[in-house]
């Protein structure tokens, strides 16, 4: 089985629900869904699109967002045409923690499978996604 074909393994499917219960909590409201195409980062949007009562027709699948650099992460929100406040991204290692690490001066060392990295970003457009002003807001992830 390829990589890109893996399944979310039963932790991601246990963890997946927790953590969107806990964006809920938060007061969290997602506009917008866009997921690498890869079975896992699929699932995993698609069980958060489930909680915030969304359609999984509306995840919006990205096949650059697989295996994604920095920049790639940056052109993506850029060219998202939404006008949803909150997009909510799911992705892969390493490259989804490197661009978190970009974002603000909060620096983690991995982002774990169903990992939150959330960010505040000062933008009217995602179009100005890249030279926007950003603020960390919270970290947060299932506990082992």
């Amino acid at each position: 089985m390829t990589d890109f074909d893996r399944p979310l393994n039963e932790r991601g499917k246990k963890d997946a629900p927790a953590m969107a219960d806990r964006l809920i909590a938060r007061g969290i409201i997602i506009g917008s869904f866009v997921s690498s195409p890869a079975k896992r980062a699929r699932k995993t949007a698609k069980i958060f699109s489930q909680a915030f009562k969304r359609s999984e027709e509306e995840i919006i699948l990205i096949p650059e967002l697989y295996l994604a650099s920095s920049n790639v992460f940056e052109s993506v929100l850029a060219s998202i045409e939404s006008d949803s406040d909150t997009i909510a991204l799911f992705s892969h290692n390493p490259g989804i923690t490197d661009f978190a690490n970009t974002l603000t001066a909060a620096r983690i060392d991995d982002i774990p499978t169903c990992g939150i990295f959330a960010v505040s970003v000062d933008t009217d457009d995602w179009k100005n996604f890249r030279a926007a002003k950003k603020e960390f807001l919270f970290f947060d992830y299932p506990k082992a």
